[in-house]
């Protein structure tokens, strides 16, 4: 506590800039990973969907975008 009462504005706004940084790659690292095992994920959340599908039916998405989400 004696650290942060000491500091100054520059170095608050160092630390608060090192952080921001922090999270802005942990956020790009996260959705990297998160987007390579799209597929997997995918299909991870559909199959109880898949499963209570009538034989020979097909998913119809709503919306435009929704269809890109798991081509």
């Amino acid at each position: 506590m004696d650290d942060f009462q000491k500091q100054g504005l520059t170095e608050h706004l160092r630390e608060l800039r090192r952080c921001l940084v922090y999270s802005v790659l942990a956020t790009v690292a996260g959705f990297s990973v998160a987007y390579s095992y799209s597929m997997e994920l995918g299909q991870l959340l559909f199959t109880p969907l898949y499963k209570a599908m009538p034989a020979g039916a097909s998913l119809i998405f709503t919306s435009y975008q929704e269809g890109f989400f798991f081509i």
